[in-house]
């Protein structure tokens, strides 16, 4: 009896040290990126990243296990069904490449899909429908779960620095068919009450800003809705150019009715900004 008490302690102490080894590998390679200067040395660094987050979610416990000391963006859904992991390599021109992997429940079986950044290649991504090897990167920090038909459509909030120049907000949806990932979905009414309703309907909603400027945009557990600033362009005649656009000191909102996140104009959320906790930027290049 002895022997076999030492036996499983030994074993149970080992799995815990491998653990622990991999949260201090990848976290030490997630700060040489964000220390590294140059796209070569941000370029040699980005595959140990990969390695090491493969390895930690091809493990048993990849769906649950605590990941909250790691510094990178994680959304697990409410009920368990994925966990979904992005970072971004910055590069020298200000722009940015991302990578992710979504870890899904698939029947009794785990899938682990990895996620291509082909954002220079779609050119409407407001209307696009994307899969893994074809995706809009960005770093998402929330996961609203809405239900239509049935069907369970996870709205997703992201960060995306675009440019030198310019940042991005992103509200994407993700839904699984035929247990396949999808992201994007035919889910929002038009932004703007001036133009005409397009017959094709929204996969996603992008906002373009001035990279100094900071924008809300997170959801409003009590209200049941995501507030955003409302962003105007500095002068009359830059309208439709984001880099001279910003946040103008009202709200807009996105609430679920009808099976659609409806766009509602100038709401009041002075609470939000007073006392929520929106989400911060990651910090830009020197």
């Amino acid at each position: 009896m002895r022997i076999l008490v030492c036996v499983v302690l030994i074993l149970f102490g080992h799995g815990f040290s491998s653990a622990q080894d991999e949260d201090r590998s990848l976290t030490a390679h997630l700060q040489a990126l964000a220390m590294a200067s140059t796209d070569a040395a941000r370029d040699s660094i980005d595959p140990l990243i990969n390695a090491d987050l493969r390895t930690i979610l091809e493990r048993e416990d990849g769906l649950i296990r605590s990941m909250d000391d790691l510094p990178i963006s994680r959304v697990d859904a409410p009920d368990g069904t994925f966990r979904l992991i992005t970072w971004n390599v910055p590069r020298e021109d200000g722009s940015h490449i991302y990578h992710g992997f979504l870890l899904a429940k698939q029947g009794r079986t785990r899938v682990l899909h990895e996620l291509k950044d082909m954002t220079a290649s779609i050119t409407t991504p407001e209307l696009a429908e994307l899969g893994p090897d074809r995706w809009y990167g960005a770093l998402y920090y929330q996961v609203i779960p809405v239900k239509k038909g049935g069907k369970t459509w996870y709205t997703l909030l992201g960060w995306k620095g675009y440019s030198k120049v310019e940042t991005r907000k992103v509200i994407d949806v993700l839904s699984f068919r035929g247990g396949k990932p999808r992201f994007g979905a035919p889910a929002f009414t038009p932004n703007t009450t001036d133009a005409p309703k397009s017959r094709v309907k929204q996969q996603r909603v992008i906002h373009g800003f001035f990279f100094q400027a900071k924008m809300l945009l997170q959801y409003d557990q009590e209200h049941q809705r995501i507030v955003l600033d409302h962003l105007s362009p500095l002068r009359a005649d830059m309208a439709g150019q984001n880099v001279f656009t910003g946040p103008d000191l009202s709200y807009d909102a996105y609430v679920w009715e009808n099976g659609q996140w409806q766009y509602q104009r100038d709401i009041d959320a002075r609470d939000m900004r007073n006392n929520g906790r929106p989400f911060n930027a990651p910090p830009r290049e020197p």
